[in-house]
Formats: C-alpha cells, sequence, structure tokens
C-alpha cells in the first residue's frame, strides 16, 4: 500500500470500531482519507461474532457501515495486513504496529492506546465518545418497576410491585426489532467500558453487566431463540433496622451469629436484606468485604466488592485470609466451589453470610448435607434467615447434641443429633441424624404429633371400649351410643378430656 500526497490513512482499533466513532467523523465531514482496516481486526470481531459475543456482530456492523460510506463515496476503505494471528494476540497492538509502520493515523477512543502511540512517536486521534446523558431503557423504568423485560419480537414487559407483591405489565404496545434491541445492547457496553459499570460476565450467547444500579443481563441464540434482555433494579436500600427485627435476633446477629445463611425463593429480598446486614455490621465498626457475581450490592466505600467472575474460589480464598475480614458476604451460592469457600473461610473463624436459593427454610440446611461431614454443620451455620416477600419469615437456631432422637425408643439408639429450633420460640422443629448409611432429616413436630395421634387413641380405648375413635388435626371426635351414655360415663369423659388436654388435644362428645 502506498500513501498519496497529502492524502490523510486513518486505521480504527477496537474501540473506535465498538463506538462507531470512525463512521460517525466520516458521516459529519470531520475526517477525509483512507480509511485502513486491518484484516486482524475483521477476523477478530468474525471470531467473537461466532462465538456468540454481542460485542463481536456490534465490531462486524461497524466495518459494514464503514464499507456502505465507501460505496456512497464518502470514503476509501481498503483491508490491510495479514489476517493470520495467534488467538491471544493483542489487536489494538498490531493496529498500533501497522500504523507505525505505514504512517497511518490511528482512531481510538481508549487511553491506554492514545498513551502508547504517543510514546511511541505514532500519530493518534483520540477521541472522546459522546453519549447520551440518559440510559435508553431508563425510561421504562418509573418508581415501582422491579425488573423490565425484553425480546425480539414480543411487547417489552415489566415486573410491577414490591417482591412476593407484583404484577407482569405490558409497557408498550410495539413489539421490539432486533435492531432496537442490538443499540440498547451496544449501550449498555459502551457505558460500561466507559467506567460507568463492570462487564461481569462476557460468554458466548450471554452477557452480565451491572451498570450504576442496574443489572442487566443479554441472552441470544444459540444460547436462546432470540436476543432477550432482563434489567433489574433494587427498588428501595433498606437499612436493617427498618426490618423491625425482634430485639432477640436483633442481638444474636450483633453478638453471637458468625454462621448465617439467608435463604428463599427468587425475588424474595435475600440479597436486599444481606446488603442491610453488610451495611449494618459496617456501621458497627467491622471490615466487611463481599463477593458477588455479578456486584449488584449498593454499598458504602469502605466495604469491597469482590467479582467471583473475574478471580478464582482459591484465588478469593487466599485475599480474603491475609485481608482478615470481620464478616464475608457471599451472594447467590450456586456450586461446590461456592459452599467449599464458604465452610473454608467460616472454619478459618471469618464471619459468614451465605445467600442461597431455598423453597423452604431448612432446605438452606440441607444444601449442606452432602458436602460436610453432620457434626461440621452447627460450626459452620449457627444461624438460618428466611425471606419471604421481603421480611424475615422465619429464623432457624442450629445445634449440635447428644441423644436419643425423637420417636425412638431404644437408649443404645443415641447418637450426634443436629437440632433445628425456631429461634424466637425454642421450638425443636427438625432433627438431622445419620441411620445405618443414610443421613436424615426428621421433621420433629410431625413424629410428635403422629406419636400423640396414637397415645389418644390408645387412652380413649382403654376408658371408653365402646366407643368410635377419629383423632385428627389436634381434635379427637368420640361417638358414644345413646344406649350406653350414664353418669358414670359422664364422669369418665371429664377425665378423660383432661389427660388429652395434657397431649395437646381437644375431646368433641357426639352421641349416636
Amino acid at each position: 500500500m502506498e500513501k498519496l500526497a497529502f492524502e490523510e490513512l486513518y486505521i480504527p482499533d477496537t474501540s473506535a470500531v465498538l463506538e462507531h466513532v470512525v463512521s460517525n467523523l466520516i458521516e459529519r465531514g470531520v475526517i477525509r482519507g483512507r480509511i485502513l482496516i486491518h484484516s486482524a481486526l475483521v477476523s477478530f470481531f468474525e471470531t467473537k461474532a461466532s462465538e456468540g459475543h454481542i460485542t463481536g456482530m456490534l465490531g462486524l456492523q461497524e466495518l459494514v457501515k464503514l464499507r456502505e460510506l465507501a460505496d456512497r463515496g464518502l470514503t476509501l476503505v481498503e483491508v490491510v495486513g495479514e489476517e493470520r494471528r495467534d488467538r491471544d494476540e493483542d489487536i489494538d497492538r498490531i493496529v498500533r504496529l501497522y500504523a507505525a509502520k505505514s504512517g497511518a493515523k490511528v482512531v481510538t477512543c481508549s487511553e491506554i492506546q492514545y498513551l502508547a502511540c504517543r510514546a511511541m512517536g505514532i500519530d493518534v486521534l483520540f477521541v472522546k465518545p459522546q453519549r447520551e446523558e440518559s440510559l435508553m431503557f431508563e425510561k421504562l423504568f418509573d418508581e415501582e418497576t422491579m425488573s423490565v423485560h425484553l425480546k425480539e419480537g414480543a411487547k417489552p414487559r415489566a415486573k410491577k410491585g414490591s417482591p412476593g407483591y407484583w404484577r407482569l405489565v405490558e409497557i408498550s404496545d410495539k413489539a421490539l426489532s432486533r435492531e432496537e434491541i442490538e443499540k440498547l445492547v451496544n449501550q449498555v457496553l459502551e457505558r460500561a467500558k466507559a467506567g460507568e459499570g463492570i462487564i461481569e460476565v462476557e460468554r458466548p450467547g450471554s452477557l452480565i453487566v451491572q451498570l450504576r444500579d442496574y443489572r442487566v443481563v443479554v441472552v441470544r441464540p444459540p444460547v436462546s431463540d432470540g436476543i432477550e434482555v432482563t434489567i433489574t433494579k433494587p427498588l428501595a436500600r433498606p437499612t436493617l433496622e427498618e426490618y423491625k427485627l425482634p430485639e432477640k435476633l436483633m442481638r444474636r446477629l450483633e453478638e453471637r451469629a458468625e454462621g448465617i445463611l439467608i435463604a428463599g425463593a427468587p425475588g424474595m429480598g435475600k440479597t436486599t436484606f444481606a446488603q442491610a446486614l453488610a451495611d449494618y455490621y459496617r456501621r458497627k465498626g467491622r471490615i466487611v468485604k463481599t463477593i458477588e457475581s455479578p456486584r449488584d450490592m449498593r454499598l458504602a466505600e469502605e466495604v469491597t466488592q469482590y467479582s467471583k467472575a473475574y478471580a478464582s474460589s482459591e484465588e478469593l480464598h487466599d485475599i480474603l485470609l491475609l485481608s482478615r475480614p470481620d464478616y464475608t458476604v457471599l451472594d447467590e451460592m450456586r456450586d461446590d466451589e461456592d459452599f467449599k469457600l464458604f465452610v473454608d473461610l467460616r472454619l478459618a473463624g471469618i464471619g459468614m453470610v451465605g445467600v442461597v436459593h431455598a423453597t423452604s427454610p431448612i432446605d438452606a440446611i440441607q444444601r449442606l448435607l452432602r458436602r460436610v461431614d453432620l457434626g461440621m454443620i452447627p460450626s459452620i451455620v449457627d444461624t438460618v434467615i428466611f425471606m419471604e416477600k421481603g421480611r424475615v419469615a422465619k429464623v432457624y437456631e442450629v445445634s449440635l447434641t447428644v441423644k436419643l432422637p425423637t420417636g425412638l425408643r431404644e437408649a443404645e439408639l443415641a447418637r450426634p443429633v443436629v437440632e433445628v429450633r425456631d429461634f424466637l420460640t425454642g421450638e425443636l422443629e427438625y432433627e438431622i441424624y445419620t441411620f445405618g448409611e443414610q443421613t436424615v432429616v426428621v421433621p420433629v413436630k410431625k413424629i410428635k404429633k403422629n406419636m400423640y395421634r396414637d397415645k389418644a387413641v390408645e387412652l380413649i380405648r382403654k376408658i371408653l371400649p365402646f366407643a368410635d375413635v377419629d383423632v385428627e388435626d389436634g381434635s379427637a371426635t368420640v361417638k358414644i351410643p345413646r344406649s350406653v351414655f350414664s353418669a358414670s360415663v359422664s364422669r369418665k369423659l371429664r377425665r378423660l378430656e383432661r389427660r388429652l388436654e395434657a397431649l395437646g388435644i381437644s375431646l368433641k362428645i357426639k352421641l349416636v
């Protein structure tokens, strides 16, 4: 390629292509000359697109637009350089070196590239992209919108309300086109790369971005059957005091609880409560850190938020052990690695708060059963907080004892038992122990209910052998033939009623 006299040569890097600055400058008449497109740049975006990355499609679309501008006579476009390159080779470095050899001016939106070119004496045009003040999707949110759900070919919908009390509504009568959604995704990426957010996850077919208070999840074919965008935003940032927790629970959270599981179904306010708890510990003078993916908790600057997407469990383990936080909040515990990290840090003496999906409070504890020895559970988790519809619905206290499990009669069957009690009432609700080679979770209330039922039936038949008995839901119905009813039977019924009350069962009499 030869440079003609007085001809300007421009060569864009990846940032300039993704920000659409070259096509914009040409359309505005700011630059005239020849645009050099390095073949490695084309190959880079082609590879990204074939792997399902959104940046690949956006880059190829901009390169096509430059070719269309050339067809209209507004510029000249030439593909230069060798296409073959190592997969991990830095494309911006390739562009920079070619510019140094050819005398072309690098067009970039990256300050790093700009400084590197200046250091090498390469002519460079640094363009800071002009951005709209508001995000395209912000107009879809109002004060009661929890999340917005967009998909190509479908009408946009939104969840409005509060956790557990929401409704799904259509927010437009017009179905969205692929171009509209691609434009929205492009703006999200531009803002994230400009420092307004973080690209937490970018995989073939999916993208997760934390953009200010918004969490943006993008899924595209082949993972989904069309481009889908889900945008969520927390409606409130309550403090722990605003939950109006019982004083007994507040004292436990401050003084004793160091292995906490926050459980609940999706959308029930688990992360919001974990955020409030983390801020509470910070205000109490504790060193608090979080592990999230994505990092969507809104916390004070003193709280360091780590990403599972950018560090391995081993790296996070080392960092946290050496930095010695008082409490670590592990959001969205899903796989074995997450639970292993929680267990290791808790056994090392760090206070841990874990957030898990569970449909009932006991399910949260059962998530640990196949991962740790039974006897270790109370050392790892001492408090389970179950969230429902944005409020604390249940609190369990976990402890270990040696006893005869409820319902067993042989004294030699005594064994270590993990007791799960309602923290506020002290009532025993579950026992967990090994029986043979199996670990069993026993609902104590149900066993006691069946035991009392059997005792009640036995007692009634002993005192009134001629009566029909039906015991159900804490009530005993006794049917007595009118022909045998007498003063003596009446006295027996009064005595029977007192004894049944001791078992928590009420007595109903029917004469037949």
